[in-house]
């Protein structure tokens, strides 16, 4: 079965091949069925080849698998090849990418049906699980880094899909530019990951690196180059501002790359070079310090947004926070758990919230909503249960995931788990404003627009009960031992992270502790879904009712002016420093010499010319003074 672990992102691929040369010429149904299916067959074979793996994990094995498909670069010393890893981490992140991916392809054939772009929009879809892919399951990071670029590309293409709309196109560029600056840190960490230990293959690294000295200054390095990588692929501190807006692309786009799984690549490349990590304490401190923050400050900013799949964005960026705090205080396992749960509950809120687009004919705005749970009881029930996952409720998937990652962080520092906390608050209070806001009180929209407004059809509604189902069980893949578990993900996983966790601090908090921690999130977080209901139920307040707006409203429906700041220091300056480049260099410099140089040719060749006269006595007088000259020259030269 591992010989096939080269046709997961083949099939993809092919998918992409096909519909972006020939899906024009071939019916919607058709192009619909081979980006969808493409993606179906590699979750198949994804699921033959988990299967695998957790067989030789129950048997006692380490269930790591290398399959070599060619030697690609040998310079000197230096061998890397074109092979892929099979592991515990990778074999769950291909059945993440396939299995979500499949189902986001699956209600793209509704939501987008009636595109213009429809054969192109699978095609891209296709190209970026087929990066995804090779992201996760290379075995070197020459191979992760090319996934890593593939996926910056793709989203690119994706967020601005439609490009006619100058917004839409810029925030693509925008999400494109900021990706390069990340990009950058990985790239000089791999040169300094070659000259310090002369490979980029995980199997010679890692393990050299594991006898490397605690807080050596090239593992500190080379671990923060790869932290400013995942910063910008992430959205965290301070290049977390492209992932709100590239809320421009499609809704499903959202849905799988900025939920589920290209802004996850961050935490999977850190969770990989764990090792390296935990032996540098002052990178996995400002890991912790940066989680945090950018938890704190997105959750902060959602709390005032009106446009659903903005509050979803932020949230994802809270999200993402977490998990980063995850990683900086040692619970890799806790990330790599939230990595998932995130992926079936981001995913499920991204397509509930597309679903009423799709019903209100493209309305974002929360304020025109409401109301409307009877009219899409598929999409409203899913939402609540999605909801109440990310809002940390049991016994959902959130919570499990949640608690873990604040356990490790109480365990790490108590200020930390307070800050975690509120976080926590802030999120089960903007999820829930979404969903009374989205489904609740009276409607406010269009009043020709609500007898129009229905539920989704079934290709559309499907993944969202099946995202769900995920979304409400999920939380069982890890339960914790205080409530009876066998902690089942963490000792699946235990081959990869068990020399980092040897290498961390132990976890040393009680189950009593444990279990008031998680009564006071849960108790706060059912505090603030009954805060929001009084507010934007029963009281049906409106932020548009906000005649005289607070400072701290402003701030966070402004988004703390982030975009402002950015272009003031960064953007401005740089436009008026190339302006002074462009007048002064480029026009009264390079521009000058430039001309002046062809100006000469011209006038030189125009006096020249007047020599070409057409008369022969004129050519003879000329020839004759020519032979004179050259016998004086002899005489005289002698």
């Amino acid at each position: 079965m591992n010989d096939l672990i080269w046709l997961i992102p083949l099939i993809p691929f092919l998918g992409f091949l096909i519909n972006g040369l020939i899906g024009k010429k071939m019916p919607k149904s058709v192009v619909g069925l081979v980006g969808s299916g493409a993606v179906f067959a590699s979750f198949l074979i994804s699921c033959g080849l988990f299967a695998t793996v957790y067989s030789a994990r129950q048997a006692g094995d380490s269930g790591t698998f290398e399959y070599l498909l060619f030697d690609w670069i040998q310079i000197g010393t230096i061998d890397i090849s074109f092979s892929f890893l099979l592991d515990p981490l990778s074999a769950i992140m291909i059945l993440i990418i396939t299995g979500v991916g499949f189902l986001i392809h699956l209600y793209s054939v509704g939501y987008m049906k009636a595109d213009k772009g429809y054969a192109k929009y699978f095609a891209y879809l296709n190209l970026f699980v087929f990066f995804m892919l090779l992201l996760v399951l290379g075995s070197n990071y020459l191979i992760m880094f090319i996934g890593w670029e593939g996926v910056g590309l793709c989203s690119y293409l994706l967020i601005g899909f439609w490009y006619e709309k100058k917004s839409f196109a810029s925030a693509g560029k925008k999400a494109f530019i900021m990706n390069r600056i990340g990009d950058l840190g990985f790239l000089l960490a791999a040169f300094f990951i070659i000259s310090t230990f002369g490979s980029l293959e995980f199997s010679t690294v890692l393990p050299q690196a594991a006898n490397v000295a605690y807080g050596d200054s090239a593992l500190t390095w080379i671990t923060i180059l790869l932290f400013v990588a995942a910063t910008g692929k992430s959205a965290q501190l301070p290049l977390f501002t492209w992932l709100p807006d590239a809320m421009a692309g499609p809704t499903p786009v959202s849905a799988l790359i900025h939920a589920a799984t290209m802004v996850t690549a961050g935490i999977y490349m850190i969770a990989r070079s764990s090792v390296m990590f935990v032996l540098s304490p002052v990178t996995m401190e400002i890991i912790a310090v940066v989680g945090i923050a950018t938890a704190l400050i997105a959750a902060f900013i959602a709390l005032t947004q009106n446009d659903i799949k903005k509050v979803l964005a932020y949230s994802t960026v809270s999200q993402l926070g977490y998990m980063f705090l995850g990683l900086g205080v040692g619970a890799f396992t806790g990330a790599f758990f939230h990595v998932i749960t995130h992926a079936f509950f981001k995913a499920l809120l991204f397509l509930g919230a597309g679903s009423v687009i799709f019903a209100m004919q493209d309305e974002q705005d929360m304020r025109k909503m409401g109301g409307i749970k009877g009219k899409m009881p598929i999409t409203y029930i899913t939402m609540v249960i999605g909801t109440v996952a990310i809002a940390g409720l049991p016994p959902l998937s959130g919570f499990f995931s949640k608690d873990e990652i604040l356990a490790y962080a109480f365990n790490s520092s108590p200020v930390l788990w307070v800050l975690g906390a509120i976080g926590a608050l802030l999120t089960a209070f903007y999820m829930f404003r979404l969903l009374f806001m989205t489904f609740h009180g009276k409607y406010r929209g269009d009043s020709s627009l609500m007898s129009s407004i229905k539920e989704s059809p079934i290709v559309m509604t499907l993944p969202l009960i099946l995202l769900a189902i995920l979304s409400f069980i999920g939380g069982g893949l890890n339960v914790p031992e205080v409530f009876g578990g066998s902690t089942g993900l963490a000792n699946f996983l235990s081959p990869v992270f068990e020399t980092s966790n040897n290498l961390m601090q132990p976890f040393e908090v009680s189950h009593s502790t444990e279990i008031v921690l998680m009564s006071i999130s849960v108790v706060g977080a059912l505090i603030m879904a009954f805060i929001a209901y009084k507010r934007y139920v029963n009281k049906d307040i409106l932020t548009t009712d906000r005649s005289n707006p607070s400072a701290i409203y402003k701030l966070s429906y402004n988004k703390l002016y982030f975009d402002e700041v950015y272009d003031a220091i960064i953007v401005n300056p740089l436009k008026g420093l190339s302006r002074v480049f462009y007048n002064t260099i480029d026009r009264s410099g390079i521009d000058k010499i430039v001309n002046s140089v062809g100006r000469l040719t011209i006038n030189t060749s125009s006096a020249l010319r007047q020599l070409q006269s057409g008369h022969l006595t004129f050519y003879v007088f000329v020839m004759v003074i020519g032979v004179v000259l050259v016998v004086l020259y002899g005489f005289f030269g002698n």
